[in-house]
């Protein structure tokens, strides 16, 4: 059982399981930090209770900015996420209700994505829709969900000019064993535009036996212009070796088990299918494969991630360019994974691609915020030797 350190400044207990600096979350770095950090404590004035959340991932220059108001059993939220490189811009508000045995949450948003695919430069999609979430936690461990959404898409461009202005209409349904308040995994069962992605996986609590899974099943029905069924699992698993240094592995899949081929003549091959471009699978990207872009799109996906985390330090203050560096992690990474259009990619084992890195989390302290920084250094062991570097910087008040 994981132990809580007590508010001294001494080091505290074993660190625990690291995650995205969500509200109710926080990475294995910011475990060890200062312990006087809560929301609304005292002293904080009504500007400072509004203060956003700020959030930054390179070399994509995201810029995710989310400003929250909890009234009573009542949340109301905005996010705004602008995406540097490719100009990618999406807009949301929520409205979250906390009840006893469900939490319903209503969402709206306007989406506008530049280029998913790397021979489509100047290709772009709007998609504006509205969502309906729902969320009934069993236990403290265990959690189903469902989600029904309408998006209307609209593109400059499309290989069949009838289809540049389409319907998508979905139902998700879901389960999640463990990692509570994680919003990578929640991401799965719920709307995964939301999910600002993180470069390390390991979360605070992860469940029973220090194991976690989460899954989602998708059907896009003709009620829109798109028909399918999707896929999505993840198995997350932490392995400790001594008090501070542990071991997490996760298994992803996604896969579309049905998929009108309607289009079976398109030169591209995403457009041969009745599925949204922004459903399909990638493999790249801080959260996946770290070493690979997320250019890389397929309906069939596997992969597998290995993060060991070490500390360098933890629940220290050292002051450094005037600002409070409380714990650091060092992290070896390695995974592998393929992706493509039919299920032979799963058994092609000269299809998978390997893929190692080495980075850091560290939770520093500034004024009222708290920042996790993790960055990697990741190359692909086949196909290139380009190295990539990501670092993002999380807030967490």
């Amino acid at each position: 059982m994981q132990t809580v350190a007590p508010p001294v400044p001494a080091p505290p207990a074993p660190a625990a399981q690291a995650g995205p600096p969500e509200p109710g979350a926080a990475s294995a770095a910011s475990r060890e930090g200062s312990p006087d950090e809560a929301a609304g404590e005292a002293g904080e004035t009504p500007i400072q209770r509004f203060l956003p959340n700020l959030d930054l991932l390179f070399p994509e220059g995201v810029l995710d900015l989310k400003i929250s108001r909890l009234v009573n059993k009542v949340l109301f939220e905005g996010q705004v996420r602008y995406a540097f490189v490719s100009g990618d811009i999406t807009a949301f508000l929520r409205y979250r209700y906390y009840g006893y045995n469900r939490t319903t949450q209503v969402e709206v948003f306007d989406d506008i994505s530049f280029g998913r695919l790397q021979n489509l430069s100047n290709r772009f999609d709007r998609t504006r829709g509205v969502n309906l979430f729902l969320e009934w936690p069993h236990s403290y461990s265990f959690r189903t969900f469902a989600l029904g959404e309408l998006d209307r898409i609209s593109s400059n461009q499309q290989p069949v000019p009838a289809t540049i202005d389409s319907t998508d209409t979905f139902v998700r349904v879901g389960a999640q064993l463990g990692t509570p308040g994680d919003s990578r995994t929640q991401s799965i069962v719920g709307d995964t535009r939301a999910y600002f992605p993180s470069i390390f996986t390991a979360v605070r609590e992860i469940g029973p036996g220090q194991f976690g899974f989460t899954s989602a099943l998708t059907y896009g029905f003709h009620l829109g212009d798109y028909d399918y069924v999707r896929l999505e699992a993840q198995a997350l698993k932490r392995f400790d070796f001594t008090a501070r240094t542990f071991l997490v592995g996760t298994v992803h899949l996604g896969s579309f088990p049905y998929s009108e081929l309607s289009r079976s003549t398109v030169f591209d091959t995403p457009f041969r299918y009745s599925i949204p471009l922004a459903d399909f699978f990638t493999i790249g990207g801080a959260d996946n494969l770290k070493g690979l872009s997320n250019n890389l799109i397929g309906t069939q996906e596997l992969h597998t991630t290995w993060e060991l985390f070490t500390p360098w330090f933890l629940g220290q203050h050292y002051n450094f360019l005037h600002v409070d560096w409380q714990s650091w992690y060092w992290i070896l990474y390695a995974g592998a994974g393929t992706i493509g259009f039919t299920s032979k990619v799963y058994t092609n084992l000269s299809a998978y691609i390997p893929d190692t890195g080495f980075g850091f989390e560290s939770a520093v302290r500034l004024w009222r915020y708290r920042f996790f920084l993790s960055g990697i250094l990741a190359r692909p062991l086949k196909g290139t030797n380009h190295v990539e570097a990501r670092l993002s910087v999380r807030t967490y008040r």
